[in-house]
């Protein structure tokens, strides 16, 4: 039987939430952190621990049929990859950086200036659209030292909190793109390998699903029940439970993680009481 090749990052900041993400899904894969590949027991598919910068390439190549990675590293390395999935993790954005005694944040700043990037191409095409012309030095790591040491007047590197550049002496100025970790694949996929994938993306939107969502219980007087479900949403109907005092009833529902407490608000003044809310470990529409 065909097994699924999915890539991860051996290390970084991808490798512990997919290999969480693979955990959610019923996919346990024992410690294969210092392996090229591991067989999976309870799912058909091979897990791969590629080096972060190679993945585009062996996923254009068919060496891996899927791989967890950041949207911004397909961008930069122009694969044709197809993204099926957005994971929700790893959210980042791709900005240009200045040394904090800049005070200016216009782009026209950068015009005849070096930057130092490990996004090359993300940035000339940027700069190109926007008709700057600047001298890209091309750094492999620790990007935010460059200024510091006169090999650049600013840079363009991934930024999450921002906490790195402060500690550098560098400030945001100009956001590129933003990103996060997406479920890539190649576009050859045999139809044995899409069935796999079909069943594995189900339950990948399975837990997705139930992170952005919340159950809640609550008691509500009957008269309220027709105003309180109409302001849940999620689900097709509420279920709605007597209880023993009369008059009274409790509502069982599911409501948005983005608007829990608009809705907490809204369900208060309408009369409900006694509100419980619960985490949903995985959630089949």
């Amino acid at each position: 039987m065909s097994k699924l090749k999915i890539a991860i990052q051996k290390s970084g900041r991808l490798y512990e939430d997919s290999l969480q993400l693979l955990k959610d899904c019923g996919i346990f894969v024992n410690n294969g952190k210092d392996q090229l590949k591991v067989s999976v027991e309870n799912f058909p598919v091979e897990i791969m621990y590629l080096r972060n910068s190679d993945i585009p390439q062996y996923l254009e190549d068919g060496v891996v049929d899927i791989a967890i990675v950041g949207e911004n590293l397909l961008i930069e390395k122009q694969k044709q990859i197809e993204i099926i999935q957005k994971l929700g993790f790893s959210k980042c954005r791709v900005s240009l950086a200045v040394p904090k005694d800049i005070e200016t944040d216009q782009l026209d700043y950068f015009q005849g200036k070096k930057i130092a990037t490990s996004y090359p191409n993300t940035l000339q095409r940027f700069l190109s659209k926007n008709n700057v012309s600047a001298d890209i030095h091309v750094i492999s790591g620790s990007v935010e030292i460059a200024p510091n040491i006169g090999l650049a007047d600013g840079i363009c590197d991934i930024v999450s909190s921002g906490s790195t550049l402060f500690k550098n002496g560098l400030r945001e100025t100009l956001t590129l793109l933003t990103s996060e970790a997406v479920l890539a694949k190649n576009q050859n996929l045999n139809g044995e390998k899409e069935i796999i994938l079909k069943k594995f993306l189900f339950r990948v939107k399975a837990v997705l699903k139930a992170k952005k969502s919340k159950y809640i219980l609550m008691n509500v007087p009957n008269e309220k029940i027709s105003d309180i479900s109409g302001i849940l949403p999620v689900l097709k109907s509420p279920t709605v439970i007597p209880l023993a005092e009369k008059g009274w009833s409790s509502i069982h529902s599911v409501i948005d993680e983005e608007r829990f407490w608009d809705v907490i608000d809204e369900l208060k003044e309408k009369g409900a009481q006694d509100i419980l809310i619960i985490p949903i470990d995985k959630m089949v529409i």
